[in-house]
């Protein structure tokens, strides 16, 4: 357990991160900048994987890596072997309320993973405009490319969003502070939620 957890995920709002903070550190995918003490970094995605393994990418320190990773693991016995040693775990849990993994991103499984196992007081999140604007643009695209149409950036917030409330009703004992520039959220929040603009 532990009474603070942050959540720094791509986003453009990553950079409200303070990096004098105490307390567990988790980030997705390839981090925005470089943050000191991270417990680990969760990754989803077969891309994040491939791009790794070919060596086009480098996520250093630990990882908690989702079902897509778990497969690509299984399927590439050897890669499994040379990064054994930074995988703190595989974290596979699907919620009941979301439909697949493909809807689980990187974000919701740091977050999911962070408050099932430290139970903290506070979750503070930093990097999530997709939560509050038509903006799914990742840090993690200046390294892999990502189709970021319009049409399709359009079907990840309507996937992404829904997820949220529910995930914050689920950790009901769990205060969340989402750092954002403005408070114009596009989702309903329930009472344990709350923005922060710096």
């Amino acid at each position: 357990m532990a009474d603070v957890v942050h959540i720094i995920g791509n986003g453009k709002s990553s950079g409200y991160f303070d990096h004098s903070c105490e307390g567990v550190r988790i980030t997705c995918n390839l981090p925005p900048m470089a943050i000191d003490n991270v417990f680990a970094t969760c990754m989803v995605d077969f891309k994040m994987m491939r791009a790794i393994q070919e060596g086009s990418v480098q996520v250093n320190g630990h990882w908690v890596l989702g079902q897509r990773p778990k497969i690509h693991m299984q399927k590439h016995g050897s890669f499994y072997i040379k990064h054994s040693k930074q995988i703190r775990e595989f974290y596979t849990e699907l919620p009941k309320y979301v439909k697949t993994y493909t809807e689980f991103n990187c974000g919701h499984m740091a977050t999911h993973y962070g408050c099932n196992k430290f139970s903290p007081k506070v979750c503070y999140m930093y990097g999530f405009n997709s939560i509050f604007d038509f903006d799914v643009s990742s840090s993690t695209d200046l390294y892999m490319e990502s189709d970021r149409s319009d049409t399709n950036n359009n079907r990840l917030v309507n996937n992404w969003r829904g997820i949220w409330p529910q995930m914050f009703k689920e950790f009901s004992d769990t205060e969340f502070r989402i750092y954002h520039k403005h408070t114009n959220s596009k989702i309903n929040f329930p009472k344990n939620v709350k923005i922060i603009v710096p």
